[in-house]
């Protein structure tokens, strides 16, 4: 077809269930029948299990079975939980030490699962917990990102679990060695905790052999495979569903461990049993988010032209690796190491190392982030150290739009981009030229100001591959089945928008249909910004099958030539002939003529390439000396998304992209004691941005449409937050800087900001 979406801002429909309390969540479907369970959890960081007496616990009021390691090994079960591991510098294997569904032996982080009560009632099981005896042997807890220290593993005794490297090391310290000017910093990444809206959760059941979960992830076909492999079943045996799902931004795109417990529970009760986290016991067991270093340094010609880079990378990766976690800081942070500028002399370092600490994966960008906020910190720093201004030198080192598709030093290819034009946007709307007075009205006031600049770019991930189906319904509605996965982003109204666009159907005829995995056969999920462009091309493909089967039937039907028939926003066209049918018309005349052929369609299709969104954010934030509060004053966005669908829905992501970079930047951070114990374990210990703490965005786009999918888009869910760590974090820098404060790391609460600012007045 040569038609795509109309770019229209349409609110979305989903929005008004969830606004009155309709919305079907995993706690809200769960069988009345269903019985609780409870997690006993680790309570401390690191030893060995001396005891695990579950007797008294199995007799108390309302129980029905308490499940530990030896009663899933007695079930059968493989219970050992996947993960993807990378390759060392070597050419040896990451470090892949085994981790059990539930604590076998040890224990190795607070929070970590050691059993499953399950009762009839949520406080019955969870009294139940506490009848349980767990005695351990105390061993030191291991917390910092170093190698060494007390073995968490036997079989990884120096904590280390992989060394990996990209690039030519010996050649770019050549370049390092011939350069006019060299820049070092070294940069703090926080751990942050996901916290989406709803905590994780699942139920389970059986019929028979068949086993059915219900689990708010971000698709259903990682949860499936698991679970055939866990329970050793067929894939036929195997159902998942997804209900309504409340945030996920990458927790909820891998598995955890708990709903194999629940699944064997289950089948071992002959009753269906449930499980919904609690927020601390979120905040205890979830996996958590970024927590590296990095040593960053870049090379300058003498006209300050950037010719090499490289950095080493040391991230925590807590006590075992989760299941894309060695993935996120190595080959996720490569795919966008260099950013928008041509350098191609790049050598990337990376150690991951197990600490007795809640396992890190995937947040809001997976390493993409972590990549842009070293990138772009440094070059802030280049700035200033090399005396030029960051906004030209930025400019100075941009790839030049006639140098694309542009091969970057990582492997990727960038289709298209205008870097330039869309810093030049963004200077105007944030009013670049007025920063000057503004600052002069703040150092008036007895303010300091400071102003962040961050150009960013992603790579799009996950599965370039994608399917839709298009169904008639017998009732005049049409079903479209998509294998993607919301959660919050609107896919309901998007997806019947486009569809409504191509074929003229109206959207409030058509239900998107996701997340069960026996009415869906093969999907991709949600992650990695992957999902509009993915899904909505296989729409397309969908309807140009559908068009290529209903034109023939046709011009059967009107006795006129099929290639004389066309097709306009609404309604099929044919030369000699004066009828003009709608596509809910020539399906019902399909159906009357018992043509159940054409009442469903369905294809598959695969991207030629990934999309690279790419864009500027500007931040300008106040600081109080006296008390070190900051004050986001300003802020503002230029994207370049390629072709939107909906302008509204991505304006949308942007700003809770930006709301929860500028969330770590000045207030979230994961605390521990040395003992390993949580000091961040609930929402009076852990600061989440509230409304009051994020100024009302401007924001516009600069579109130069992607060659990577027909349409012209690029993926924009996490772009957001790929910028808005570096340009908060500069913003502040440039606040602090004339205070004679050189190293400044998230997050900039209050209280550290002020001993910033003492510290440097003292060093000045």
């Amino acid at each position: 077809m040569e038609k795509f979406g109309k770019s229209q801002s349409v609110t979305r429909v989903e929005d008004l269930r969830f606004l009155t309390g309709e919305g079907r969540y995993v706690d809200d479907i769960a069988p009345p029948e269903a019985l609780h369970g409870v997690f006993l959890r680790s309570p401390v960081a690191h030893a060995v299990i001396a005891e695990l007496d579950i007797g008294d616990a199995q007799e108390a009021d309302g129980v029905h079975a308490v499940l530990t390691i030896d009663d899933l090994d007695a079930a059968g079960m493989n219970t050992a939980m996947f993960a993807v591991t990378v390759d060392n510098q070597d050419g040896s294997k990451g470090a892949n030490p085994n981790r059990a569904m539930l604590a076998r032996d040890k224990l190795r982080f607070v929070g970590e699962p050691v059993a499953l009560v399950v009762a009839e009632s949520l406080d019955q099981a969870r009294d139940a917990v506490e009848m349980i005896l767990l005695d351990y042997d105390d061993l030191p807890a291991k917390l910092d990102r170093e190698v060494g220290g007390e073995a968490i593993h036997t079989d990884v005794p120096d904590n280390r679990a992989f060394d990996w490297g990209m690039g030519d090391k010996a050649a770019v310290s050549a370049v390092f060695d011939a350069a006019a000017h060299v820049v070092s910093l070294e940069i703090d990444d926080n751990r942050v905790i996901v916290n989406p809206m709803e905590p994780r959760g699942c139920y389970a059941e059986w019929d028979g052999d068949r086993l059915h979960v219900a689990v708010n992830a971000q698709g259903v076909w990682v949860p499936k495979n698991q679970l055939v492999s866990a329970f050793k079943l067929d894939a036929e045996q195997v159902r998942v569903t997804n209900p309504d799902v409340g945030g996920g931004f990458g927790l909820k795109g891998m598995v955890h461990p708990e709903m194999f417990s629940v699944a064997q529970a289950a089948r071992h009760l002959g009753r269906p049993v449930r499980w919904m986290s609690d927020r601390t016991e979120a905040m205890l067991g979830d996996n958590g988010a970024r927590d590296l270093t990095s040593v960053a340094e870049m090379a300058f010609d003498a006209d300050h032209k950037a010719i090499g880079y490289r950095v080493h990378s040391k991230c925590n990766l807590g006590a075992y690796n989760s299941q894309f976690g060695q993935l996120i800081q190595t080959r996720l942070f490569s795919r966008v190491l260099m950013g928008v500028y041509d350098v191609q002399n790049t050598w990337l370092r990376v150690e991951g190392i197990f600490t007795n600490t809640a396992p890190v994966d995937a947040y809001r960008g997976a390493g993409r982030p972590e990549a842009i906020y070293v990138l772009e910190r440094l070059m802030d720093r280049a700035a200033r150290e090399l005396g030029v201004d960051p906004w030209a030198l930025r400019r100075k080192n941009f790839i030049a739009p006639d140098a694309f598709p542009y091969a970057a030093s990582t492997g990727e290819t960038y289709d298209v981009g205008d870097f330039s034009r869309v810093l030049e946007a963004v200077g105007k709307l944030a009013d670049h030229a007025g920063f000057a007075a503004r600052k002069a009205a703040s150092v008036a006031a007895g303010k300091l100001r400071g102003q962040g600049l961050c150009y960013y770019i992603e790579s799009i991930l996950g599965d370039a591959s994608e399917g839709a189906k298009v169904e008639f319904n017998e009732d005049g509605t049409v079903s479209i089945y998509v294998g993607t996965q919301s959660n919050g982003q609107g896919h309901e109204t998007v997806y019947a928008q486009f569809l409504s666009d191509q074929t003229g159907i109206p959207a409030h005829l058509i239900e998107v249909v996701q997340g069960d995995s026996d009415r869906i056969a093969q999907g991709g999920g949600t992650g990695g910004s992957r999902s509009v462009t993915t899904q909505n091309s296989a729409t397309l493909a969908t309807v140009d099958k559908m068009m290529a089967a209903f034109r023939p039937y046709l011009a059967d039907k009107l006795g006129v030539d099929e290639d004389g028939i066309g097709f306009d926003d609404e309604r099929f066209r044919a030369e000699g002939s004066n009828e003009t049918p709608t596509v809910l018309e020539v399906a019902e005349m399909a159906r009357a003529d018992e043509r159940h052929d054409l009442l469903t369609h369905q294809e598959r299709m695969t991207l030629p390439g990934r999309s690279f969104p790419n864009g500027a954010h500007v931040c300008e934030v106040e600081v109080d000396p006296e008390t070190g509060q900051i004050t986001v004053d300003r802020y503002t966005v230029v994207d370049d998304f390629g072709n939107l669908i909906n302008p509204m829905l991505a304006e949308g992501q942007v700003h809770g992209g930006i709301a929860q970079g500028i969330g770590q930047a000045l207030m979230e951070h994961v605390g521990y004691d040395e003992d390993g114990q949580l000091l961040t374990a609930t929402f009076m210990d852990y600061a989440m941005p509230r409304a009051a703490d994020v100024p009302m965005y401007v924001f516009d786009t600069e579109p130069v449409p992607s060659t990577a999918n027909i349409m012209g888009m690029k993926g924009c869910g996490e772009a957001g937050t790929v910028g808005a760590m570096a340009a908060t974090a500069n913003a502040v820098q440039d606040a602090l800087w004339e205070r004679g404060v050189r190293q400044a790391d998230m997050p900039f609460t209050p209280l550290r900001v002020w001993d910033m600012l003492k510290d440097g007045s003292e060093r000045a």
